[in-house]
């Protein structure tokens, strides 16, 4: 059977009876299924992996058990949970979106997919999603799984980051997307393209859809859907400046709540060593002794690669620092949001290195 001859209620069907069998029903959010756990759920999961999430996803809901908890919390703790997740605008997004829901709508979801894809941090698939498996709406979804899926069901050719193959897969989302067992249904494409549909090394045996699949008729399943085109990822530098006290206390700093690391507690950070002197004038601080170098590192981002090299020093802290900060523990920072680059270095530190600064 071709693709051509492929109906709606033939595929959701087979998807479901694979799911029955297969598919994941022991996640934390669908335990219950609300919006609030759903959308907390599915926030976490831009880009990161089940596996990865659910330790996570059980921490904030221990600590946030519902959404007016959230908007009542601080943002440094809510960042301070999300540390290692990565991309921190989401959770600055869920953080102003809970907020936004108490102020506005008591605390409750509203009722269209538009509404809700209109809230901070949620667009039309994650809004879909929210509401196909927390109240059961007809809402078709396209997140990176449910876009290899059709891509490889209809070979469509290109890269999903282009709109027309994107409104290409919104069609076929929307054209195969069922009237009933919503949550089921957006569980299971979601499931099929994250455990068989995979990027790599797809098991199309065991594909419940495989026999209406043009891409596993024509034997090339990893052609769909097309890459993204590559293109050389520049590199940055930066200096972070690790100021011990004489308790071996570090001095951290809240980044502005844009750019990169809005909202997290870092190092204070030059271009140079050069400009180390005066960044310790502008903070009131008194260097003790020499910096001294650690191991440097490259941190990643999705659109360039940042090399950072650690200066230890001690400093002075008699005067009065002139820029917004604090001194913490770096074994014990609290509930401080910060930065991964901050959380690996602060691990990396040994006792106070008095003996050799001064």
């Amino acid at each position: 059977m071709t693709t051509s001859a492929l109906s709606p209620t033939t595929f959701s069907q087979a998807l479901l009876d694979w799911y029955d069998q297969h598919g994941r029903q022991d996640l934390p959010w669908q335990h219950p299924r609300t919006p609030y756990q759903v959308w907390v759920s599915e926030i976490m999961l831009q880009q990161t992996q089940v596996s990865t999430v659910i330790p996570y996803f059980e921490r904030f809901m221990e600590r946030f058990p519902n959404v007016e908890h959230l908007a009542n919390a601080d943002q440094d703790e809510v960042l301070h949970l999300w540390t290692g997740l990565g991309y921190y605008a989401r959770a600055r997004n869920l953080h102003k979106c809970a907020r936004q829901l108490v102020d506005e709508y008591q605390g409750e979801f509203p009722e269209t997919v538009e509404e809700v894809a209109a809230l901070p941090g949620i667009g039309l698939s994650t809004a879909g999603a929210i509401l196909a498996q927390s109240r059961g709406v007809r809402a078709p979804i396209l997140d990176g799984n449910v876009k290899r899926v059709l891509a490889r069901l209809h070979t469509v050719p290109g890269w999903p980051g282009k709109k027309p193959v994107e409104n290409r897969l919104w069609e076929l989302s929307e054209h195969y997307t069922p009237h009933q067992r919503l949550a089921d249904y957006t569980q299971a494409i979601m499931d099929l393209g994250a455990t068989l549909c995979r990027r790599g090394k797809p098991d199309c045996e065991a594909c419940p859809v495989n026999r209406w699949c043009a891409a596993f008729a024509n034997g090339n399943p990893q052609d769909y859907p097309g890459k993204k085109p590559k293109k050389a990822l520049p590199v940055r530098h930066t200096v972070m400046l690790i100021l011990r006290d004489h308790q071996g206390r570090v001095w951290l700093e809240q980044r502005p709540q844009t750019g990169i690391w809005g909202g997290l507690w870092c190092f204070p950070q030059t271009d140079d060593s050069e400009q180390m002197p005066a960044a310790l004038q502008a903070r009131a601080f008194d260097a003790r002794a020499d910096a001294q170098p650690l191991d440097p590192f490259r941190h990643t981002f999705s659109h360039y690669h940042l090399d950072i090299t650690p200066l230890e020093v001690a400093v002075d802290t008699t005067g009065t620092q002139d820029s917004d900060g604090r001194w913490v523990d770096p074994k014990a920072p609290g509930t401080l949001g910060l930065a991964a680059p901050v959380k690996k270095l602060l691990g990396s530190l040994d006792a106070p290195r008095q003996s050799r600064m001064l």
